[in-house]
C-alpha cells in the first residue's frame, strides 16, 4: 500500500488515519461492517473492510463482501444516459414523451430528461400499489410511471425521486437504446471497465455474500432496512436504489469518471462529456429532502457526506445511499471514493460518519 501511495501522491500516515478512523467505527458499534475503497490518479491506494457481514451468525465481512447501495446506484444509472447522449441518441431537452409516447398522460407531455435527470419532473412519491413485491415486474413499473400524475409542474420545484427516477430512467436507455439497463450496465460499463461487482439485480447463488443490513438505533426507517434484506428485492433491477456491490466496485467507477472516463485504457465517455455531465445545472430547497442541494446530470454536487462542514467542494460529484452509504470523485484531486456500511442511520448521525471518512481521505492526498 506504501509504494501505491507514494506512486499516487497520498500520505501514508494519512491512510493509516483513515483505517484508524474505519476501524473505530466499526469498534464504537456506529455499524456492524463496512467497507471503503479509495483511488488516486486512476490507482488503488485502499482497500478495507471489516466488521460482520452478520450479527446473528458472526460472519465476518469479507473481500469479495457485497453490500445493498440504496441511491448510491443512482450514478451508475446515470452513466447509462450520459453514454447514449455522447453517443448522439437524445438532447438533454428532448421531452421523455419523444421517446416514450405512453409517458406523455396526466400532466407529464412536458417533462423533460434533464428534469428527471435534475429531479425537477414533479412526480417524486412511489406510487403506493408498487411495492416490493412488484419490484420484478418491470412492466409494472413502467405502467406505474405512465399513469403516476404531477404534484408539481415540471421544472419549478427540486423534489428528490428516490425509485420513480430509476424506472424512468430504466426505461428511457431501454426506449432510446433496446437494451434493458441491467444489460446496459454490465456491456457498457462494468464489463468494459473491469468492474467485477456491481450488479443490478444479482444471481441467486450470491445472495449469501450480501451483508445484511441492521437497524441502528436512531434508524428511522427500519421497513426500508427489512424490505432491503428480502432476496427477491436482491435478484430485482431496481436502477434507482437496488444495486449491490463492493466498495472496490463502486469506486472503481468513480476512478474512471475522475479520470475524465478512461481507466486502464479503456473509455468509456469522453472527458467532455464527463465535465458537461458533472456541471451544475440546479440548486436550491429539495422539497423532498427539505435541504438544499446542488445537481448535476444525474449526480449531486459539494454533498455533505464527501467532506467535513465547510471543506464541500463543488467539483465533487458522486451520490449517497440512504443512510448507509456514499460515492464520490473530484477531477481535480484525482480521488474516487466508496464507503459502503450495513448499519442503517438517520442522517443526523448518518452524514458525519460519512463525512468523517471522506475528509480523512481529503486529508491524505498530498
Amino acid at each position: 500500500m506504501v509504494v501505491a501511495a507514494e506512486i499516487a501522491q497520498m500520505d501514508p500516515k494519512g491512510l493509516r488515519r483513515v483505517e484508524e478512523l474505519f476501524d473505530q467505527q466499526i469498534e464504537t458499534g456506529i455499524h456492524p461492517g463496512a467497507a471503503l475503497a479509495v483511488y488516486r490518479h486512476g490507482m488503488p491506494v485502499l482497500d478495507l473492510y471489516s466488521g460482520l457481514a452478520n450479527q446473528e451468525s458472526g460472519k465476518p465481512v469479507a473481500e469479495d463482501t457485497m453490500f445493498v447501495l440504496y441511491s448510491s446506484t443512482k450514478a451508475v444509472t446515470s452513466a447509462c444516459l450520459h453514454i447514449l447522449w455522447e453517443r448522439g441518441k437524445f438532447d438533454w431537452d428532448d421531452t421523455v414523451a419523444a421517446h416514450w409516447p405512453e409517458f406523455a398522460q396526466k400532466g407529464k407531455e412536458e417533462v423533460t430528461i434533464k428534469h428527471v435527470m435534475t429531479h425537477e419532473s414533479g412526480f417524486p412519491d412511489t406510487p403506493s400499489h408498487m411495492t416490493w413485491d412488484r419490484w420484478h415486474d418491470w412492466e409494472a413499473a413502467v405502467e406505474a410511471m405512465e399513469q403516476i400524475p404531477l404534484d408539481y409542474k415540471p421544472g419549478r420545484v427540486i423534489a428528490y425521486h428516490p425509485r420513480n427516477f430509476g424506472w424512468v430512467v430504466g426505461e428511457l436507455v431501454r426506449r432510446i437504446d433496446g437494451r434493458p439497463i441491467d444489460r446496459f450496465v454490465r456491456e457498457e460499463i462494468t464489463g468494459p471497465q473491469n468492474i467485477e461487482e456491481f450488479h443490478l439485480g444479482i444471481d441467486p447463488s450470491m445472495e449469501d455474500r450480501v451483508a445484511k443490513l441492521y437497524p441502528m438505533e436512531d434508524c428511522d426507517r427500519t421497513s426500508q432496512v427489512t424490505i432491503y434484506n428480502r432476496p427477491e428485492v436482491h435478484t430485482a433491477v431496481l436502477p434507482a436504489g437496488g444495486g449491490i456491490a463492493t466498495a472496490r466496485g463502486l469506486a472503481r467507477f468513480y476512478a474512471m469518471m475522475a479520470a475524465g472516463g478512461t481507466l486502464d485504457g479503456v473509455t468509456m465517455l469522453k472527458p467532455e462529456t464527463v465535465a458537461a455531465v458533472t456541471k451544475q445545472q440546479s440548486e436550491g430547497l429539495d422539497h423532498s429532502l427539505d435541504r438544499q442541494v446542488k445537481r448535476s446530470l444525474g449526480l449531486s454536487l459539494g454533498d455533505p457526506r464527501t467532506a467535513s462542514p465547510g471543506n464541500e467542494n463543488i467539483r465533487t460529484f458522486g451520490h449517497a445511499g440512504s443512510g448507509t452509504s456514499v460515492g464520490w470523485a473530484n477531477p481535480d484531486s484525482g480521488l474516487a471514493f466508496a464507503y459502503i456500511t450495513n448499519g442503517f442511520r438517520a442522517e443526523t448521525t448518518n452524514t458525519p460518519r460519512l463525512a468523517e471518512i471522506s475528509q480523512a481521505v481529503l486529508d491524505a492526498a498530498l
